[in-house]
């Protein structure tokens, strides 16, 4: 019978869980992918296979996580790293289910794991999520991440003492810094996390104001130290780039071996001129954009309730003002933030609003339980049908598991291109894929790749001396022309994905 009653508590988790890891799995990328603007993914793994540096801004803890998600013996090395994307997509929507219940729960509500599990499909199948749980990207270990610091700071883990609340909060934090920089968003809420007693007590259905402790300057101290300390510690995975660097991998941007050009990377500088790049007149139209991606992701239902439960709930406590602060804050980044695939970055705003979903069903079917004590059940079966019938309408749109294009272009390129060819390779799709065969696969080892638009990059121009020491990179301005004179016995190739494969190769200027 314990058996049988804990089964039975856990069984919409495990429903919750079972679905979503079906789905992610049945669309998921079974190689490299360019589906859902993932072109990274080939830099994202190779990084991690050879030991290298990702892009800026680094992703030390990403690279960390993928290379374990390499050992894993099945598949191929690239759909063993997509395999991080779902586990940290699934266990975001555990953490947002497990969030909406405890909070209900302290309200005294009924029902409330079926506004859990709205909540956690709501996000698990939410466009954005979906395309981002099933291809190589750092958002799905970021969304997992963000909900796990939500979850710290707002209720404190069963059983462990406060000092050492604080430590883990800081650790977390500065793990989650780890992947993706934006996490300093999430850094103010260091300063209240301390400071509130449980948000609600058990009044029935109507959530009442929560109390709040005097500040004790010295406790505050204390604990404002001890969570920096640790910050600091989880941030200090950041420390594993310039040792990374030192092993002179094939892929390592910035070569980061000095303070300036580590800055650079982890600073995300390559980047910053796309903020607030963009007339002040379309910043209306930025918001449009914002408010029909929101109308996407959840229909006009899930908008009404997650606008419900932001108002029926409002009052200072500790998740209110935390998911608030988080919409808010990444809203006006992703909104700032010129660059193409800015609209990423509203996945965190999107696990405030998901859980202001669940609550807010969670409210109104307390005010409907005395009269109608069936509704629950009903309420969840319209739910279910609404969900799948708005999943199945853009499932095709998110689904990476037919998209072979990178595969077949990176086997199109190493079975064309001439021996011992010098391949100039333009666009991030082309580049980054081109990495993957050559440096991940070991593949083609003739082969000279050059990522054309990085060879102004003096960090770039050490980088192939150290991966091709027998070819001549003339200084100072190894352009492609200059290269190809200087190693007039190798064929020489351009190439780039423009709709379609395009490599057009010439003889070698000299016979060896």
């Amino acid at each position: 019978m314990p058996v049988l009653k804990y089964f039975q508590r856990h069984l919409p988790l495990l429903i919750l869980v079972t679905l979503l890891l079906g789905v992610y799995l049945y669309t998921l990328a079974p190689g490299l992918t360019w589906a859902n603007d993932g072109s990274d993914g080939g830099d994202l793994i190779t990084a991690s296979y050879t030991g290298g540096n990702a892009h800026p801004t680094g992703y030390p803890l990403y690279l960390l996580l993928a290379r374990l998600f390499q050992f894993i013996p099945t598949g191929s090395l690239a759909y063993r790293t997509n395999l991080l994307s779902v586990a940290a997509a699934v266990l975001a929507a555990v953490l947002i289910y497990r969030l909406v219940t405890h909070t209900l729960n302290d309200l005294g509500l009924d029902h409330t794991w079926l506004a859990g599990l709205l909540a956690g499909f709501s996000f698990g199948l939410a466009p954005l999520v979906w395309s981002q749980a099933v291809i190589t990207e750092v958002y799905a270990l970021q969304a997992f991440m963000t909900i796990s610091i939500l979850c710290l700071f707002v209720y404190p883990l069963q059983g462990l003492e406060q000092k050492h609340q604080e430590r883990l909060r800081g650790l977390i934090l500065g793990l989650a810094a780890g992947n993706h920089i934006t996490t300093i968003f999430l850094f103010p809420l260091i300063l209240f996390s301390g400071n509130a007693e449980p948000d609600v007590t058990k009044t029935g259905s109507n959530p009442t104001r929560p109390t709040w402790r005097a500040v004790d300057l010295r406790d505050f101290a204390s604990s404002l130290t001890r969570q920096l300390v640790w910050l600091s510690i989880g941030m200090s995975l950041y420390m594993t780039i310039p040792l990374r660097a030192l092993t002179d991998p094939p892929v390592n941007w910035g070569n980061p071996i000095t303070l300036r050009r580590f800055w650079w990377l982890v600073s995300g500088e390559l980047y910053q001129s796309y903020y607030l790049q963009f007339q002040f007149g379309e910043f209306g139209e930025r918001i449009q954009a914002w408010a029909a991606l929101l109308l996407q992701q959840f229909g006009w239902l899930g908008v009404i309730l997650g606008i419900t439960g932001l108002i029926f709930f409002f009052k200072p406590s500790r998740l209110y003002i935390s998911t608030v602060w988080v919409g808010v804050s990444y809203s006006l980044f992703a909104i700032l933030y010129s660059a193409d695939d800015s609209y990423v970055y509203l996945i965190p705003m999107y696990i405030s609003f998901v859980i202001w979903i669940g609550l807010g069903f969670g409210y109104v079917m307390g005010r409907v339980r005395v009269r109608y004590r069936c509704i629950g059940w009903g309420a969840g079966l319209i739910l279910a049908v609404y969900i799948a019938l708005r999943s199945s309408g853009y499932a095709g749109q998110v689904d990476a598991s037919k998209d072979l294009r990178a595969e077949m272009f990176g086997r199109q390129v190493m079975s064309e291109v001439p021996n011992d060819a010098l391949v100039f390779v333009k666009g991030d799709q082309a580049v980054f894929s081109l990495w993957y065969f050559h440096f991940a696969l070991r593949e083609r080892p003739d082969l000279v790749v050059l990522a054309e638009e990085l060879l102004h990059f003096d960090w770039y121009q050490e980088v192939l001396h150290g991966t091709y020491p027998t070819v001549d990179i003339p200084d100072p301005f190894p352009w492609p022309e200059t290269i190809a004179f200087a190693n007039l016995t190798r064929p020489v190739c351009y190439v780039q994905y423009v709709d379609r494969s395009e490599i057009n190769c010439r003889a070698p200027a000299l016979t060896p």
